[in-house]
């Protein structure tokens, strides 16, 4: 066989793109496929079991539709591209989600997707629910709550909350991360499947859950009614409130619905109870709910029966698997307690090390500065030593200064003594002398005074002898040649010899005076230098003693 016939043989193709929730996915189908060869192959991709919830979804002229799985997929009106986009979702929701969705990747798609919906507001929560259920999704991706690592701001790129609740509340975006990891904190040690299975949970019991609303009309004129499609029946809604329904029929209460064109009718089991119709404003609309009623009509029968041997084995598998993985995780708890014990222990450890080595550092550097201090003291000591023998030889010195003081203070004493003795000895002739003077002077005074007198005498005696001479021998002035008269005048000079030994007497008398005065006056000024040098020996002395005192 040639190249060229095996390339004939060889099935035409075309290129489809899956997305998912969270990923996207490109197979390449043959043109022979129909819906669910396709289907198939994406749930083999995923390894998903529970097929009968999901379908494949693609827009066409702005509407939602479900692939048909029993029909070629080329041959339906599906976008022309390339590759052909279809949405992997959820088409029907279960009662309760712990009961009915079995494998975990199971749980994990209709997390994502309801999560999807509650932040897209197709899905309405109250804020405090929302709160809770954004905690239970930190909690399934990042895991136990760790204030080490989980810093503030770590939620600031995760879109946790819808944008309603952020407008009606004016919070910012670090008040909301508080309140979050609040709730975060407090689902320590639960599993990332627990968590989100408890996040189904609550979303469950949400009055807009698993519903799909469409616009319908009790005529063919006006469209002013909601009908709505879920797992437990269909229920009728006024335009404005998609909470509360007007009228609600239960799967278990219907006895048929049917389609035609534009119209749809609902019959109860009751057959007396009235019939139901309703508009819709397109066939494919009408196909559509129709195609949504049969889907879960079908799941809500097949949960009341007997499970298929499928279901069982399924459901002792998820039993088995859940008790493994609880085990699991009782395990990994235990040996995370165990590693957290461990890394306390080891920081324990650390921190007891790090104490030990700071207090040998301490205690290294602590004996240094001892070591240090006993060098220190060594040579305080020896300074010491020197300090106190040079002391005790100054000591040594001093006291013998003091015993010389004490003898140059004796001797000053007795020195003194003789001293004020020879002051008062001197005091005593300075007043014997200045008796002794005074008496001098006195009879200076008085010999003065005779010499005056005798002068004055021996002046009169002259003055008289002159006059008596003049009266007696008057011729004798006029002959002084007369030879008598030359005995006479040898008495005469005779006389004056007399007098003038007389003379002599009074002029010796009175130079011995004047000797005497002038050998008093000496020795006055020699006993008062005398006396100063006495005074500046005692004030020296006086000096002395105060100094001596002092030392």
């Amino acid at each position: 066989m040639s190249i060229r016939g095996l390339k004939k043989k060889q099935p035409k193709t075309f290129k489809v793109k899956i997305i998912t929730v969270d990923a996207e996915m490109e197979f390449s189908c043959e043109m022979k496929w129909k819906g669910k060869d396709l289907f198939d192959l994406v749930c083999r991709a995923l390894g998903l079991r529970e097929t009968w919830f999901f379908g494949l979804q693609y827009t066409v002229k702005g509407m939602c539709t479900w692939l048909k799985m029993d029909k070629k997929v080329l041959d339906q009106e599906i976008p022309k591209e390339d590759p052909i986009s279809f949405h992997f979702l959820a088409k029907f929701y279960p009662e309760k989600v712990e009961e009915e969705l079995l494998q975990e990747i199971t749980q994990h798609l209709f997390f994502l997707q309801v999560k999807k919906q509650i932040l897209d507001e197709e899905i309405y929560c109250s804020p405090e629910a929302t709160v809770l259920l954004a905690s239970y999704a930190v909690q399934a991706k990042y895991g136990d709550y760790d204030p080490n690592f989980h810093e503030p701001g770590f939620l600031a790129h995760d879109e946790l909350l819808p944008k309603r609740v952020l407008r009606q509340y004016q919070l910012t975006a670090e008040m909301w991360e508080e309140k979050i990891t609040a709730w975060y904190a407090e689902h320590r040690g639960i599993a990332r499947d627990e968590a989100e299975m408890n996040y189904l949970k609550i979303a469950q019991d949400l009055e807009m859950y698993g519903v799909n609303y469409f616009p319908i009309a009790q005529n063919k004129n006006h469209t002013d009614l909601l009908l709505g499609v879920d797992a437990k029946g269909i229920h009728i809604y006024s335009i404005n409130n998609r909470f509360s329904p007007n009228k609600s029929f239960e799967w278990s209460s219907i006895r048929n619905i049917s389609c035609s064109e534009k119209e749809l009718t609902i019959k109860p089991l009751d057959k007396k109870a009235e019939v139901f119709k309703f508009f819709s404003s397109q066939l494919k609309v009408n196909k559509l709910i129709f195609q949504l009623c049969i889907g879960n009509h079908d799941l809500f029968m097949r949960r009341r029966k007997v499970d298929s041997i499928e279901i069982q084995q399924m459901k002792a598998q998820a039993k088995e698997e859940k008790a493994r993985k609880k085990m699991e995780n009782q395990r990994l708890a235990r040996e995370k307690q165990l590693r957290e014990e461990a890394e306390r222990a080891k920081e324990e450890l650390e921190r007891r090390l790090f104490q030990l080595e700071d207090e040998a550092r301490q205690a290294n550097e602590a004996l240094l500065r001892s070591q240090e201090a006993a060098e220190l003291l060594a040579e305080k000591a020896q300074i010491a030593e020197e300090e106190a023998k040079l002391l005790a030889q100054n000591a040594a010195e001093a006291e013998q200064e003091r015993q010389r003081l004490e003898i140059t203070a004796l001797k000053s004493k007795e020195e003194k003594r003789l001293m004020e003795q020879k002051m008062r000895e001197a005091e005593l002739i300075a007043v014997k002398l200045v008796k002794e003077s005074d008496r001098r002077a006195k009879e200076a005074e008085h010999l003065k005074q005779d010499l005056h007198e005798a002068r004055e005498a021996e002046r009169k005696a002259k003055q008289k002898l002159l006059d008596i001479t003049r009266l007696n021998y008057p011729h004798m002035a006029k002959y002084p040649q007369y030879s008598p008269g030359d005995s006479r005048d040898a008495n005469f000079d005779k006389g004056s010899i007399k007098l003038d030994l007389k003379d002599i007497d009074l002029k010796r008398l009175s130079f011995e005076i004047e000797r005497e005065r002038l050998d008093y006056l000496e020795k006055s000024r020699k006993f008062e230098d005398q006396l100063k040098e006495l005074k500046s020996e005692i004030h020296a002395l006086k000096l002395e003693e105060k100094q001596a005192g002092l030392y």
